[in-house]
């Protein structure tokens, strides 16, 4: 797939996203690219007075300055503590509609503003669809910084393959809320679910990828077109579904 055919794709998903945005809506400003693509169009939508009477709750420091360059109002779940509608994308996305996030580093606050939200869209190319989770790639999970080894072993003695994500000259990277971010390397997973549970119930680790029914339908674009794929529409325990 070509970057210039990438590109078109994922406009086509986000677009798709922000046409059910409606006037008065507080809504979620997810992190990744195809959400940056949903941002600029919320923007023009707003510039174009389309669109009236919009908040924003950004997912991460960079989208808040970038939705602040583009003149979208901004507010707070402290304000605003139920949001409308988010537009967010994924790394990856199984027939149950669940979701790996985190290689951008901003899944804490991206879980966050999901569980407060009425409505999660997830906005992807075809290439982030999945039979199991953990065929992609690694599942982030940040950890405090006190500590962070103790966790590290610990997700080695569940069976992750582990490193800490590090940026230039070998320096952690440090998240929005300044921790670190394990990449977790399991294999396909066989129950999200269950792996889900066992790493939220160890004190350390701030917050997983594993974003397990909380999307409310991914807009997934690619050569054939845009679908948009709910959980009544895939049926993964019967056949291999809309993928």
């Amino acid at each position: 797939m070509t970057p210039e055919k990438l590109l078109r794709y994922k406009t086509e998903a986000a677009r798709e996203a922000v046409a059910q945005i409606r006037s008065g809506m507080v809504v979620g400003l997810g992190a990744g690219s195809t959400a940056a693509l949903a941002l600029k169009q919320l923007a023009e939508l707003l510039a174009e007075g389309r669109l009236e009477k919009i908040l924003g709750v950004p997912c991460s420091n960079e989208v808040e300055r970038k939705a602040t360059r583009l003149g979208v109002p901004l507010t707070t779940l402290a304000k605003n503590p139920v949001v409308d509608l988010t537009i967010d994308g994924a790394d990856e996305v199984d027939p149950h509609l669940n979701l790996i996030k985190g290689w951008g580093g901003a899944l804490l606050r991206e879980k966050i503003v999901a569980q407060a939200s009425q409505r999660e869209i997830i906005v992807v190319d075809e290439s982030k669809l999945s039979q199991v989770l953990g065929t992609r790639g690694p599942l982030p999970i940040e950890v405090f910084p006190f500590g962070w080894l103790t966790q590290a072993e610990y997700i080695g003695s569940i069976g992750g393959d582990w490193i800490l994500r590090n940026i230039k000259e070998r320096r952690p990277f440090i998240t929005d809320q300044g921790n670190f971010i394990l990449d977790a390397r399991f294999g396909p997973i066989a129950d999200p679910e269950a792996l889900a549970q066992t790493l939220d119930g160890r004190a350390g680790i701030a917050a997983h990828g594993l974003f397990i029914g909380l999307a409310s339908e991914v807009i997934v674009a690619g050569p054939g077109g845009v679908r948009r794929l709910t959980r009544e529409s895939a049926r993964p325990d019967e056949e291999p579904g809309p993928w």
